[in-house]
């Protein structure tokens, strides 16, 4: 047995960390946290200063054991997690979990992972540092304190199943105040003047107007005084000006840089991130500091004047303007400059050199400009036509790197060449144009700029960017954006050898394609919730917070102290909220159905957002109707919503039976006897034809035929939320990357059916057939009994092989009639109001 046991949180970094320690090392993985919050209770015990009730989940005991062994015959345990809170709090876990002996136990970090830091480490162990522990707690304690006790008055007053949390609901909260910006915006239309000169050395350029007219009218007026004018330089101005370069990467600027240039997701940009840092390419990925070591300040310079010469080289120490940036920490950066271009997959592979030139960028010169501004003057009217032009006189870090833009307009405003002019000079004029623009509604998010946004906000840290923006995507309160926009009609007028001509154009407007848009429940939840729990919601709240876990990990504060003061007010609110506030379903009425005479709203109903004549008061049964996927309850109009009414829609007969297409819980569908297809995206149930339905159920029957046969039954094939399967006799069996599914041979598809054959046989511990009962395998070494849809989880104390089947009958009975009373329940109609 080695001397040393050395724990990480995961088998990559041990993987690699193996490499740099010799024989007396075993290096072992945690795999994270080996201690958590319970999952199915609070956890917290809030009379008693918020202890925490931490546990090793079941999954996790097997590999806890296995570590308290190698520790007990070890001389000396380094503990070994990141150096974040969230590491600290790991090996705090493992210290307190496996009982390690504080003299045998030493704690160490590193923020890359090579041989130079990991001995370095080794040199310079400590102790665990109590201070980020218990701000880890603090976030872990008061975020489930707001999850568990918020999440429970949403599933009351808006309906089960919703969440929320205090960093991911103010991050919905931007996405939908973003969005009420946009619907509430008018856009107010002007005429923007833009001309063609040609110098008399015949090099062509364009020109703007700063002054923009209201009216065609006004626009036609002013390009008429422009019939026969003479043009020429009024006036040029050259300045000489400079660009420096942006700092290294953080967290928040490598999930910015990678969204616009590699155009990543921010979870994707974290995982390739987290391979390259566990391969020993790039520093910690989790950072707010901009700083660099000197070492590497050194190796850029070096690896500068290498490549491109001494001029290029100018050493700059970057400072960074969060708070709670720690300077000890470094920025992200290569492990080793030298090395430009590892041989990485494809994603790691962009990220790295995407990292390598922002480092690199930012030890360079800045870059030397000539910016031009010419005045073009007219002999008919004053108004002066202004061109600005951009000459890199030395390009300096931009020969390697330039940064990207959030925006349309910011990259619009970049300025080419101007060709050489002079004061006076006499300029022929090609034409001028007066075009009709429309003022822009705000820019809805992309992840990138709600990154910024939130961490301008003071709002989460690092390691939370990631999570929050896949939670709230997750949980269907944002989706990505699949409009292309709807088309525009502008007017141009074109002043061109002095002949006026009117043009009728078209543009595309309000696409949101891949933008953060919020979802009907997500404006539902954001609106209960900024109502009734204002404080949580509140901007300035959640980054004050987020300072208090900086002082908790500056030892400046009690972690126990601070979550006394978020309870205090925050528990009678929720409890008040729960017994006083309305429900919310985002209902609006709409107007009245013209043969009833009944109340036309929409709102959310179980199973999503619908429209709804009648109501509960009446004496008839409301009636429903689902809306489209493209439609939203707050911008639906009475028309669009009576003609929901219209479905089902009767197309014809195919092959004799009756096709019609209509809206379902899963969307719009083709019903095509008893089988149901569901469209595409660029489908619309009240739109579709007949011969368009007729190709959907063809490629339906396509998929669904046989692919083959096993044993006198049919085999199918098709594609799932869990990748592709093959369906045979009721079983779905996933087909893995060993295989070729689009031609997978008989041979191929035996020997899927065997192993899964095998694996149900594997599970199977007993069986009662005549009575229709089995008990199976489940997860986490649980066991489970099963009759039919029912299925009864047993403790993990009770031997699954020793049950009888009185015992499992019994077990089976009390689960049913909780089933066929709530069943009854549904069924039972409501008494009427008087």
């Amino acid at each position: 047995m080695a001397k040393n046991l050395v724990i990480v949180e995961s088998p990559a970094k041990a993987k690699t960390i193996e490499k740099f320690l010799g024989k007396e090392y075993k290096v072992e993985s945690s795999f994270g946290h080996i201690a958590d919050l319970p999952s199915k209770e609070l956890g917290v015990d809030v009379d008693n200063d918020f202890k925490p009730k931490y546990i090793v989940d079941n999954e996790k005991k097997a590999l806890v054991k296995k570590l308290k062994d190698l520790a007990k015959k070890a001389e000396t345990i380094w503990l070994a997690s990141d150096e974040d809170r969230e590491g600290e709090a790991i090996s705090w876990h493992l210290a307190e979990e496996l009982g390690l002996d504080k003299d045998k136990t030493k704690r160490i970090v590193f923020n890359s992972i090579t041989k130079s830091a990991i001995q370095k480490a080794i040199d310079n162990p400590r102790e665990i540092n109590y201070n980020l522990v218990n701000a880890q707690q603090a976030r872990r304690v008061l975020d489930r304190l707001v999850g568990y006790q918020l999440s429970p008055v949403l599933w009351k007053k808006i309906k089960p199943g919703l969440s929320a949390g205090r960093v991911q609901s103010v991050a919905v909260r931007l996405i939908v105040e973003r969005e009420r910006d946009i619907e509430g915006f008018a856009p107010e239309a002007s005429f923007k003047i833009s001309a063609e000169f040609k110098t008399l050395a015949g090099s062509v350029f364009t020109a703007k107007m700063n002054k923009t007219f209201s009216s065609k009218e006004k626009a036609e007026a002013f390009l008429k005084q422009n019939i026969g004018a003479d043009f020429s330089v009024g006036n040029l101005d050259k300045k000489p000006a400079k660009k420096s370069p942006s700092a290294p990467f953080t967290t928040s600027t490598l999930q910015q840089e990678a969204s616009r240039k590699l155009y990543f997701s921010v979870g994707r940009t974290m995982q390739v991130a987290q391979r390259l840092y566990e391969a020993g390419l790039i520093t910690y990925m989790r950072t707010d500091s901009v700083n660099l070591s000197g070492e590497a300040i050194n190796a850029a310079k070096d690896a500068i004047i290498s490549n491109y010469g001494e001029e290029y080289s100018n050493v700059r120490n970057f400072k960074g303007k969060s708070k709670g940036a720690q300077e000890a920490h470094e920025a992200i950066r290569p492990t080793d400059i030298k090395n430009q271009s590892p041989s990485l997959e494809r994603d790691q592979s962009k990220l790295y050199e995407l990292i390598w030139k922002r480092t690199i960028a930012s030890q360079m010169s800045d870059a030397q400009l000539e910016r031009t501004n010419v005045k073009i003057k007219s002999n008919t009217h004053a108004e002066e036509f202004t061109a600005n032009g951009e000459v890199i006189k030395f390009d300096g870090f931009l020969k390697v790197y330039m940064e990207g833009f959030d925006d349309e307009d910011a990259a619009e405003e970049q300025e080419g060449m101007l060709p050489a002019m002079k004061v006076g000079e006499t300029l022929e004029n090609k034409y001028i144009t007066a075009t009709e623009r429309f003022s822009r509604p705000p820019y809805r998010y992309t992840e990138a700029s709600l990154v910024k946004k939130l961490e301008e906000l003071g709002i989460g840290r690092p390691s939370t960017y990631a999570p929050t923006i896949s939670t709230i995507q997750n949980r269907g309160y944002v989706e990505k954006g699949t409009v292309d926009g709807t088309e525009r009609k502008y007017v141009q007028l074109l002043l061109e050898s002095d002949n006026l001509k009117e043009k009728n154009l078209t543009e595309t407007v309000g696409s949101d394609k891949g933008k953060l848009v919020p979802t009907d429940i997500g404006m539902i939840v954001n609106d209960f919730l900024v109502s009734n729990f204002s404080n949580i919601l509140d901007y300035n709240f959640t980054a004050k917070v987020e300072e208090d876990f900086d002082e908790i990990a500056e030892g400046q504060e009690d972690w126990q102290k601070v979550m006394k003061d978020f309870y205090k007010d925050f528990h009678p609110t929720v409890k008040d909220v729960e017994e006083n506030a309305d429900r919310a379903s985002g209902e609006r009425i709409l107007g009245k159905d013209p043969k009833t005479g009944k109340q036309v709203s929409v709102r959310l109903g179980r199973f999503g957002p619908m429209v709804q004549i009648g109501t509960v008061d009446d004496e008839e049964k409301p009636s429903f109707a689902s809306l489209l996927p493209d439609q939203s309850l707050n911008t639906i109009t009475y028309e669009e919503a009576m003609d929901l009414f219209k479905l089902p829609r009767k197309l014809g007969v195919y092959e004799g039976e009756e096709v019609e297409a209509n809206v379902g819980r899963f969307g719009p569908y083709v019903r095509f006897g008893k089988k149901f297809v569901s469209m595409e995206k660029e489908d619309n149930a009240m739109e579709i034809t007949m011969d368009r339905a007729v190709e959907l159920i063809k490629a339906k029957q396509k998929a669904d035929a046989p692919i083959a046969q096993y044993e006198g039954k049919d085999v199918q094939k098709g594609t799932g939320r869990f990748g592709p399967f093959i369906k045979w006799d009721g079983m779905f069996i996933n087909v893995n990357k060993k295989y070729d599914f689009d031609n997978l041979s008989q041979s191929d598809i035996e020997e899927l059916i065997e192993i899964k054959k095998q694996k149900e046989i594997d599970k199977l511990i007993q069986e009662w057939p005549e009575e229709g009962i089995r008990i199976e395998k489940a997860r986490w070494g649980r066991h489970n009994i099963i009759k039919g849809k029912i299925k009864v989880e047993l403790a993990k104390t009770v031997d699954a092989t020793k049950i009888s089947l009185e015992e499992a009958q019994t077990l089976i009975e009390k689960k049913t009639p909780k089933k066929k009373a709530r069943a009854k329940a549904k069924a039972k109609p409501k008494a009427k109001k008087k």
